[in-house]
């Protein structure tokens, strides 16, 4: 995994998600940004489907150690595109696919109504598999911090 360089980083990369927010929490081990709503979540047609655009303040905890940033210093969050649709993959496209396959192979096996329930209720070891190796995710998708520059 390429992590991104705070030093070498390029506004006009083309292969990182920002967005931009405040610091509302600083620990030893950890940052704690409050995210603002994005501008451009207005006119968007997916806004229904996305996380982000809702109206209330989302907060993403960074695992950082930078004493630089302060309380309500505005900051631009960065992700890596492709981290992005690697966490899709895990939270939409894989459970889909899970309930899809129990599905069509436990309809041969059993009533209509029983694959249904056991298509959906194959999702309970499946989350639960993802919350107990969230310190794994923690590792994998790393965001980045960087200082909010008003141009």
């Amino acid at each position: 995994m390429k992590k991104l360089e705070l030093n070498n980083y390029n506004s006009d990369n083309n292969d990182s998600i920002k967005h931009l927010g405040f610091i509302s929490k600083i620990t030893e081990t950890s940052t704690t940004v409050s995210l603002k709503e994005n501008i451009n979540c207005s006119s968007c047609k997916a806004k229904s489907a996305c996380g982000v655009s809702e109206e209330e303040t989302k907060e993403i905890e960074i695992f950082s150690t930078n004493p630089s940033f302060s309380i309500n210093e505005p900051v631009t969050v960065v992700l890596e595109k492709k981290l992005g649709l690697k966490a899709v993959f895990w939270a939409y496209f894989f459970p889909f696919i899970l309930i899809l396959t129990v599905l069509i192979i436990s309809s041969i096996f059993f009533k209509e109504w029983i694959a249904g329930l056991l298509s959906i209720f194959v999702l309970i070891p499946y989350y639960l598999i993802l919350y107990f190796s969230k310190d794994s995710f923690k590792k994998t998708f790393n965001l980045s911090i960087l200082k909010h520059s008003y141009q």
